[in-house]
């Protein structure tokens, strides 16, 4: 229990029924806080699909309106004061806000009331996200100084992993910030052997034959065609072999063709979206290598939920995925090339005690649990609203119009970006 109970407001853009990675970091946040006797009060969008009586901690929500009426995704709106008043009667200590687009704007409003300081946690690679929403340099360049503005109006920057602090300097912020890592709803050890049968009968999974597993989006730039043409390598050398995908996303179809442009599509299967987390941990248990050749991902968290399962990964070097992992240590590291890649499965292939050992390795150093993610945040917590308190802060100035502007714009076009995702990616695991 927390010896000095505290009132954290926790804010994001989306929170279930809209589900993806900053959502369930959002909701976990909360979880754990309560269970160490504070107070969380989560900030987010309406929703008129949501079902917040299942949850024990409590849910404010503001107005939004529907994005095009797709999917049920709501984007929202800002600029409510009763939603202020309300969150500062609840004398919030702290807000912690997890995006730095429209919960960047609350947060600040909020602050301008309670008088509290605002944690900013950056997940996302935005500078990917902008990219893809616009090829107008100017509109480029107006997006991403919105984006650090709100960011930098913080008092304490957090990213989830170097690569990701990293990336936000790539954006033009110059401030400090801390990492402090994301973690994982997935608990440490294996499945006994019969539950993961259960679990995964009904495939063509061979006793005997490798099985490589795939967790995630199904987009090209998570790497995945790495792993076809390596393991189209493999299918050369006359190695037999499983590769079991799971997760959706726009170039599922695309990726099947490509499987059998390959050779290899009878050797690919391709599961699609995993909702049960039981499920998802027995295929983890079932596969012998987990191959996530991404650089996109800023955290990698189907590697920690891999390694709680003994799963070593295969991963890119330099990847914010990969950051932690020693090569045949505690996971195995490759350049960003199918050559690359096709030469470590070639290595391991027929490995077991080598991979075995790895895994055991990566489940002992890597995994980390949103319980104890989260009670490293809280130490932090008390820091951050001392230096606040102390006047160490510089002063804050309010949003100007010319910001306004700007996020509303972006919030327009990552709107677009999002729903284009989930009517594809929603529930991906």
């Amino acid at each position: 229990m927390a010896s000095d109970p505290k009132t954290v407001c926790l804010l994001n853009d989306s929170f279930p029924p809209q589900y993806d990675g900053v959502a369930m970091a959002t909701a976990n946040y909360a979880k754990e806080l309560m269970a160490m006797g504070h107070k969380p009060v989560v900030v987010v969008p309406a929703n008129p699909g949501a079902a917040d009586e299942n949850y024990r901690f409590p849910i404010q929500r503001y107005p939004s309106v529907s994005f095009r009426k797709m999917e049920g995704y709501m984007a929202g709106i800002p600029f409510s004061p009763e939603t202020v008043s309300r969150i500062a009667a609840e004398k919030v200590q702290l807000l912690h806000c997890h995006c730095p687009i429209v919960s960047g704007w609350m947060a600040r409003q909020i602050r301008q009331v309670a008088d509290a300081p605002i944690v900013m946690t950056y997940h996302t690679k935005f500078d990917i996200d902008i990219a893809n929403l616009t090829k107008n340099k100017a509109l480029q360049e107006t997006c991403r100084r919105a984006l650090v503005e709100n960011i930098a109006a913080s008092d304490a920057v957090w990213a989830v992993s170097r690569g990701a602090g990293e990336n936000l300097r790539a954006l033009g912020y110059e401030g400090e910030y801390t990492v402090m890592p994301n973690g994982v709803d997935m608990p440490k050890g294996r499945l006994c052997a019969d539950a993961v049968q259960r679990a995964t009968a009904g495939y063509d999974l061979p006793a005997d034959v490798p099985v490589y597993l795939f967790a995630g989006r199904l987009m090209w730039y998570k790497g995945i065609r790495i792993v076809f043409d390596a393991l189209a390598g493999l299918e050369e050398e006359g190695k037999d072999f499983r590769f079991v995908i799971l997760g959706g996303g726009n170039d599922r179809l695309e990726m099947e063709e490509y499987a059998a442009k390959c050779g290899i599509c009878s050797k690919c299967i391709f599961v699609g979206p995993v909702l049960d987390r039981e499920l998802m941990r027995a295929w983890y248990c079932r596969a012998d290598l987990f191959l996530f050749p991404s650089t996109f991902d800023t955290n990698g968290l189907v590697v920690r939920e891999a390694a709680a399962a003994s799963l070593p990964a295969v991963l890119v070097k330099g990847s914010c995925a990969a950051e932690g992992v020693t090569d045949g240590r505690n996971g195995f590291l490759i350049s960003e090339t199918p050559v690359s890649l096709f030469a470590c499965l070639m290595k391991l292939y027929g490995q077991k005690q080598t991979v075995r050992r790895v895994g055991e390795a990566a489940a002992e150093e890597l995994y980390l649990s949103w319980k104890d993610a989260v009670a490293m945040a809280e130490k932090r917590y008390g820091d951050v609203i001392e230096t606040y308190k102390s006047g160490k802060h510089p002063p804050h100035n309010r949003i100007r119009e010319s910001m306004f502007r700007a996020n509303a714009e972006l919030m327009e076009k990552l709107s677009e970006l999002r729903v284009n995702r989930l009517l594809s990616e929603r529930h991906i695991l």
